[in-house]
């Protein structure tokens, strides 16, 4: 009896899991993302807009971006790129193009090989700046956010990379700098890794993916080889927080007295002023105020650098021993004369204020409107006005008063003459208090 029980333990379930009716497969469903699907034309210049990822986890997101299918349309190499310019500029670029690769890929040659192409395939696309350094930080000092993660989210700041990793970097950049060409990238823009969802991708053909990253380039004729036709500028700009791995970005003493406001090593993007402001025409030196030759109430161009605006600043100013520049973006909040109303100083960009008598020079910026690495650069804001704390309503006259504490010594209530006038103070005036 015991042996059919046991024989029926064994039979009845498995007649059950081999006779068990079968579900249909149903595979991962990735959540519907709305992603914008347009083509550029040739005559319009597509817009470079700051990341926005999708609210995706990150394994819908690899669902996603696996549905996504990669482009059929041929993949040409990019033309190699020569580096020119100064000796110190070349510096600027191969250790700005460095920092990139490994921050961006990690210890990877063959990431760093992908990032180094993709960069300098932005240098040659009139969409993007026209120096490795300008390509690489674009977008860092905005509080709308950066373009390669690394330049604005304290990476710089919290680690970095060994010695061995940073001199394989240099290598990889040099050579890319030099006309070494990683080919499997083509003309591509864009990348991100599979675990993420940039709202851009929709509109970009996919077209190689490397380890964890997804490359793209511009759909219709703005990834195709004839649109990567500007020329390089061969004068790149200071990026001071590369200061302790590259000293072909430390500060000087010049650069740091104007383009930081006395914080060397802390701003994004650091030009040197002095050379900069020389470049910028007489044409666009605002006039004073009237009645001040030492105040300027400016109007800033909408397509300037914000880390050129102590060059403006410095240009406009002069050889004045004392100068006030105040400027703001939004040319309604300027006032035509000082002092500002509380809207229109909590509107302004930027300050930059001179007095030699003093020895103060100062250049400060609206950290609500541009993204800057410290807090010293930014202008202090206005504190809310505070709440005035609500009165007990009155109460009834008490009839005496409380009984004072032991041995503390009060002034007595002053003594009034008759015509009910306080009378002076005299030695008696105030006695201990009794017990």
């Amino acid at each position: 009896m015991i042996g059919i029980i046991a024989l029926a333990a064994l039979v009845v379930p498995t007649l059950l899991v081999r006779n068990a009716p079968r579900l249909p497969y149903r595979a991962h469903r990735v959540p519907p993302v709305a992603l914008p699907n347009r083509v550029v034309p040739k005559e319009e210049l597509p817009s470079v807009e700051p990341v926005a990822i999708a609210d995706l986890s990150p394994d819908d997101a690899r669902a996603f971006n696996a549905a996504i299918p990669f482009s059929t349309d041929p993949n040409p190499a990019a033309r190699p790129f020569h580096l020119i310019g100064p000796a110190d500029s070349q510096e600027r670029a191969l250790d700005c193009l460095a920092a990139a690769e490994v921050y961006e890929a990690g210890d990877d040659a063959l990431g760093e090989r992908a990032v180094a192409q993709v960069i300098l395939n932005r240098v040659r696309h009139p969409a993007f700046p026209k120096t490795v350094c300008g390509v690489v930080f674009q977008g860092s000092e905005r509080s709308t956010g950066c373009q390669f993660t690394f330049s604005c989210d304290g990476a710089l700041l919290r680690w970095s990379p060994t010695a061995a990793a940073w001199a394989r970097a240099r290598d990889i950049a040099k050579m890319a700098l030099h006309g070494a060409v990683f080919r499997p990238v083509g003309h591509a823009t864009h990348y991100h890794t599979d675990w993420v969802v940039p709202y851009w991708s929709a509109s970009l053909d996919k077209i190689v993916g490397l380890h964890t990253h997804l490359f793209f380039r511009w759909a219709g004729w703005w990834g195709t080889p004839p649109a990567f036709n500007r020329s390089y500028v061969a004068e790149e700009p200071k990026i001071a927080l590369l200061g302790k791995l590259s000293p072909a970005h430390a500060a000087t003493a010049e650069e740091t007295d104007l383009g930081s406001a006395g914080d060397p090593g802390a701003t994004g993007l650091l030009f040197d002023v002095r050379k900069a402001a020389g470049a910028i025409p007489a044409s666009a030196v605002p006039a004073a105020v009237a009645g001040d030759q030492n105040v300027f109430l400016v109007t800033l161009p909408e397509d300037m650098v914000p880390d050129l605006y102590p060059a403006l600043a410095l240009r406009t100013c002069g050889d004045r021993p004392y100068c006030k520049f105040m400027a703001w973006l939004d040319s309604s909040k300027k006032p035509p004369r000082l002092p500002p109303s509380g809207e229109q100083a909590a509107a302004m960009s930027f300050s930059y204020l001179r007095d030699e008598r003093v020895q103060y020079v100062k250049a400060l910026w609206n950290c609500d409107q541009f993204r800057r690495p410290t807090p010293a650069q930014c202008m202090r804001r206005a504190p809310a006005p505070a709440v005035p704390k609500p009165q007990p309503s009155p109460g009834p006259t008490p009839t005496s008063e409380a009984a004072p504490l032991d041995g503390v010594r009060r002034k007595a209530a002053p003594i009034q003459n008759k015509a009910g006038a306080a009378a002076p103070a005299s030695p008696a005036s105030s006695v201990p208090s009794s017990d």
